[in-house]
């Protein structure tokens, strides 16, 4: 009994680290398709749906493929670790709020655009690049490349790159005034405050 008791825990020891393991997870890609398919379904909306109504369905997506609490600690940069805990989860929420809003507020409509994925991965050290094309009737093709990065079992976008602008650095220096003004409490009401004027 005792020989196959140790049978069972090593196969299930092994059975989790496969699943924990990058190699088994599902592809990166996989991820910005998922995201790609919710912009779609939310810019195929149009003026019927509120802003707040594409924020509620784009919500979980986004909550979903990025990694929020790592690219808040980046964007705050130095002084994250000085925030209280209470501090940096209020930051978490005010900075995963701004995002969605963000999705909410710029894709809202719709002329035929589509979403190209290369299927060529990057790898760069323990990241994956993923490049994407947003094609427009139009207008010129925009380029929409995603840094990601395993974590909680997952791929997930830790920065978004508009051609070869780092949205994560910009937001450093948007958040830098705030931040300098009023602390982690000041950073926090300004995040929400730019919710709040991209979904009203």
């Amino acid at each position: 009994m005792l020989r196959i008791s140790t049978l069972v825990l090593l196969v299930l020891s092994l059975t989790l680290g496969v699943a924990a393991s990058p190699a088994a997870m599902a592809p990166p890609e996989s991820q910005i398709e998922s995201l790609d398919d919710a912009l779609l379904e939310s810019m195929k909306a149009g003026p019927a749906a509120t802003a707040a109504s594409r924020y509620r369905n784009l919500a979980p997506v986004v909550e979903k493929v990025f990694d929020l609490r790592a690219m808040t600690g980046f964007a705050v940069g130095p002084t994250w670790g000085s925030f209280s805990p209470d501090d940096q989860q209020a930051a978490i929420a005010a900075f995963t709020r701004l995002t969605i809003a963000s999705y909410a507020h710029n894709f809202h409509e719709y002329g035929g655009e589509k979403f190209v994925i290369d299927p060529n991965v990057v790898t760069r050290g323990v990241d994956k690049i993923v490049q994407t094309k947003l094609l427009s009737p139009a207008k010129e093709p925009t380029s929409l490349n995603y840094r990601m990065r395993s974590a909680t079992g997952a791929w997930r976008i830790i920065d978004v790159y508009y051609g070869s602008i780092s949205q994560l650095t910009i937001r450093r220096s948007d958040f830098a005034a705030p931040l300098a003004a009023g602390g982690a409490k000041g950073l926090i009401a300004h995040l929400n405050s730019l919710s709040d004027d991209l979904i009203k």
